[in-house]
């Protein structure tokens, strides 16, 4: 997986299209990604002795990495991702040159 916490990317399908934001969370074993602001769903918490009135929250669900792109932080646009050996150490570089890491 391409994708790191802290990456910012943007979603490129499904009912979020459009939206960027910063990944808060990745599970590469599932293949999937949190990202802040995306996928927002409604948990409704049953009302308890501690909190008589109960809420309802905000739970950020998981999407498919497959469905988000990297940001190049040159041309402020959806990247791929290739990788390459600057001073010794391998990085992820944006089709444009630019570094990710």
């Amino acid at each position: 997986m391409n994708i790191k916490k802290g990456d910012k990317v943007i979603v490129i399908s499904g009912a979020d299209k459009g939206k960027e934001g910063i990944v808060q969370r990745v599970y590469p074993k599932l293949d999937k990604v949190v990202v802040e602001g995306v996928n927002v769903h409604k948990k409704h918490k049953k009302p308890t002795q501690a909190v008589p009135e109960g809420s309802v929250l905000d739970v950020y669900v998981p999407i498919h990495a497959s469905n988000v792109a990297l940001i190049d932080p040159k041309t402020k646009k959806p990247t791929r991702v290739h990788y390459g050996v600057v001073k010794g150490k391998k990085v992820r570089l944006a089709k444009s040159g630019e570094s990710l890491d």
